[in-house]
């Protein structure tokens, strides 16, 4: 059972497709695994449990960390957890297998909060401000046959994904998708989504991908 403190994002179906895709995979077994952004240590434990050779969980909310560190070890998952934005905690290091659940939603403004549980979907007005810097920062972190994985939802452009993949040297490709209802985020967004032509009217369904990548 994971714990989710008041202000750490709760794992969802996203998160689930990422688990099942690493799990079937056996994309961490005896890997050195990093999760980024790692909210309440869901993916880095599923990653530990999987049969990784090390886990290491970064996220820059206080409460994220805490409550990985909690997870883990009431888990019983050996997880080392770190703090700071994005790669910055491990600098200088590489890993076998990368993983992510990025913020991704859209948002109205391209301002990102920072000290609310906004902060763990709040992406800018495409939806791409931090999947365009993991794209464009993972390949240094990967080891020469590393893997990313990486869940977001088609509403930020799958294609866009991919290209910057491309861009920053990597091969990616879909390895999972699933459809889902809208969550209350999305449905609170849905006026502002139809109004810049993100979804069509009367659209509540999303749907959600896992992208894999690998250096060219």
């Amino acid at each position: 059972m994971i714990l989710y403190p008041p202000g750490v994002y709760r794992a969802e179906d996203d998160t689930d497709l990422l688990i099942d895709v690493m799990r079937r995979g056996d994309y961490a077994l005896d890997r050195q695994v990093l999760d980024i952004g790692t909210g309440s240590g869901a993916l880095a434990i599923a990653a530990a449990k999987a049969g990784a050779a090390m886990v290491t969980a970064i996220d820059l909310s206080l409460r994220a960390v805490a409550a990985t560190w909690l997870n883990s070890r009431l888990q019983r998952a050996p997880v080392s957890v770190r703090r700071g934005d994005l790669f910055a905690p491990v600098t200088g290091r590489r890993f076998h297998l990368v993983v992510a659940n990025p913020p991704y939603v859209p948002s109205e403004g391209a301002v990102l909060p920072r000290h609310r549980i906004a902060r763990s979907w709040d992406a800018g007005p495409d939806g791409r401000t931090v999947l365009d810097r993991i794209c464009a920062d993972v390949p240094e972190f990967l080891t020469p046959n590393g893997d990313l994985l990486l869940v977001h939802s088609e509403l930020c452009g799958t294609q866009q994904t991919l290209d910057a993949l491309a861009a920053a040297g990597l091969r990616g490709r879909v390895l999972a998708n699933a459809e889902v209802p809208f969550g209350p985020v999305l449905n609170a967004r849905a006026a502002m989504l139809e109004a810049r032509g993100m979804i069509y009217p009367g659209q509540r369904i999303e749907k959600l991908v896992v992208v894999g990548a690998r250096h060219a």
